[in-house]
């Protein structure tokens, strides 16, 4: 399990328990935290639940394939080198304080 926070466009923060084999998407779905939206359901067929990785987490989560690269192209305001798809990111012991934010908004 992996304590995740996660950051809505205002500040607010929500700190959350996500058990292992889920993705820090479902966390955020489970959870009912606000600024993901998950239109695909993790298929990674939209860009709804894009966040930004905390400065300090980029270089520790595992690294993006081509399909998820790509659907960044239709995030809002993607940060190179931050910009990630949640429902890619599946949550182990490794991302135990993971930090992420949310853009303004989701296309």
């Amino acid at each position: 399990m992996a304590k995740i926070t996660y950051i809505e466009f205002g500040g607010k923060e929500h700190v959350v328990d996500v058990p292992n084999g889920l993705t820090v998407m479902e966390g955020a779905r489970d959870n009912n935290i606000p600024g993901i939206e998950a239109d695909c359901g993790g298929a990674c067929a939209c860009s709804t639940c894009h966040v930004y990785v905390d400065e300090a987490w980029a270089d520790k989560v595992p690294a993006m394939d081509s399909m998820e690269e790509d659907m960044l192209d239709f995030a809002y305001e993607p940060k190179p080198g931050q910009s990630r798809l949640t429902c890619q990111l599946k949550v182990t012991d490794d991302l135990d304080g993971l930090i992420v934010r949310m853009p303004e908004k989701q296309i």
